[in-house]
């Protein structure tokens, strides 16, 4: 693909932002197929607030960063803390991704979306496969307990 790499309209760079605790094999998946549509894939680890990790955004960086096939040259994983929409701007980025598994999750992420458009992100939502829908970062750390 021959896209510009400054995150304007048609670039092939994209932001794939979560909390990631854990990581989950839904999470892979939403990775390997935006890897296949764009030039470069960023696992952006963020900060919520609303949520407590178990870990500090750069030690889930670390273990993303050895879960990922070595042939995905194209994903890279960063930590941040700020906006997604900074991230984006700072990076080049011109597009990010959220994986939504079912309406409840479509819901929050138009939200969030909206407003990532508003500070001049666009959003593209990949819904969950069929067979890893009901798997939650959630309810992995409740089978881990």
């Amino acid at each position: 693909m021959t896209h510009a790499a400054d995150g304007s309209p048609g670039s092939a760079r994209a932001v794939y932002p979560g909390t990631f605790d854990p990581f989950t094999p839904g999470h892979l998946d939403v990775v390997d197929r935006a890897r296949r549509i764009f030039d470069q894939v960023t696992v952006l680890v963020a900060v919520n607030d609303g949520k407590r990790p178990s870990g500090t955004t750069v030690a889930r960086a670390r273990e993303i960063r050895g879960l990922l096939p070595a042939g995905w040259e194209n994903v890279a994983v960063a930590a941040w803390h700020g906006l997604t929409a900074d991230y984006c701007r700072l990076n080049g980025c011109g597009l990010i991704i959220r994986g939504v598994r079912n309406s409840t999750d479509f819901s929050h992420e138009y939200e969030l979306a909206a407003m990532n458009e508003a500070l001049g992100v666009a959003t593209l939502f990949m819904p969950a496969r069929p067979e890893l829908a009901a798997m939650s970062s959630t309810a992995v750390r409740a089978l881990r307990a």
